[in-house]
């Protein structure tokens, strides 16, 4: 009698296996195909989407400023023109606007940096009594609507005689830097190695020394990211500016309401260029620190 020869296990089942694995790989591929298809559709529908919200308004904005007419249901302008950038410079209260929102954004930026520059740096270097109170507490000017705050603080401004005064309105923009000028270069503080400083010490350097010579310089990407982002938030600031500056100090987020409601819409689409050139220059500069993670990273301070 003869024995047939068995195979070994591993043989077999290999043998076995392949057959019914193939189809079901083929089956699980053939699914996954159509599920690839569909989310690549929706990502292509919403990265059309966000170029229609986000650069539609700016292409919109572009074809205005240098429209004669723009007659529906016509795709194109009627002619092509200058006319209205001309019209922005030759007007006095168009050019005064835009001096005084360098001279506002400017002014605030500075004071913002010496006011909250050293509270960055004891937030970030010392543990004191209600130091993550305080920490919490710089929120609180952003925690509620700001025509609320402006509002509530008019009274307290003309019993100083501040409303529509420069220091007034430095006052208002400065109240929308804190955060950016306090939280960011804390963290940047907080980020330099203390052994840093500790080797500059021992080989003789003092604590001005090492805040100059150590601490400042490595800090610095954060602190040009706070500085960026306390002169865009003062260049844009309306609401404060018009209850408070007005009528006296009109820069150029408050025009835009007279551009509005007394200026062709070419005038004011020229006007809004101008006001978006700045803040898109500024971060272009400081992109690589924003998108590096400065931004984000001063958030983070604990």
């Amino acid at each position: 009698m003869t024995t047939m020869p068995t195979l070994p296990a591993v043989q077999v089942e290999a043998e076995t296996s392949v057959p019914v694995r193939a189809p079901i790989e083929r089956a699980a591929g053939s699914r996954r195909g159509p599920r690839r298809w569909v989310g690549r559709l929706l990502s292509a529908l919403f990265m059309l989407a966000m170029a229609v919200f986000i650069l539609g308004p700016l292409l919109w904005l572009g074809i205005r400023a240098f429209a004669t007419t723009w007659t529906y249901p016509s795709l194109t302008p009627d002619a092509w023109t200058m006319q209205w950038w001309g019209e922005v410079f030759k007007d006095p209260n168009l050019l005064s606007s835009v001096r005084l929102s360098f001279q506002f954004a400017l002014t605030t930026m500075i004071v913002s940096a010496v006011i909250c520059l050293p509270a960055a740096y004891a937030f970030s270097r010392f543990e004191f009594p209600g130091r993550r109170i305080f920490l919490v507490g710089l929120f609180a000017t952003n925690a509620f609507p700001k025509m609320g705050l402006f509002v509530a603080l008019a009274s307290l401004f003309y019993a100083f005689n501040l409303m529509s005064t420069f220091v007034g309105v430095v006052i208002v923009h400065v109240l929308g830097t804190v955060v950016f000028m306090t939280w960011i270069p804390a963290a940047a503080f907080a980020a330099v190695p203390r052994s840093y400083e500790e080797a500059a010490r021992d080989a003789g350097a003092n604590r001005f020394t090492v805040l100059r010579k150590v601490t400042l310089p490595l800090a610095l990407p954060g602190i040009t990211v706070a500085l960026i982002m306390s002169f865009l938030a003062s260049f844009d600031e309306a609401q404060g500016t018009y209850l408070v500056g007005n009528p006296e100090f009109i820069t150029m987020p408050t025009q835009m309401y007279t551009l509005v409601l007394n200026y062709p819409p070419q005038v004011a689409a020229v006007f809004s260029i101008m006001l978006a050139i700045p803040s898109a220059v500024l971060l272009l500069l400081v992109r690589k620190h924003v998108m590096g993670g400065q931004l984000a990273e001063g958030f983070q301070i604990r």
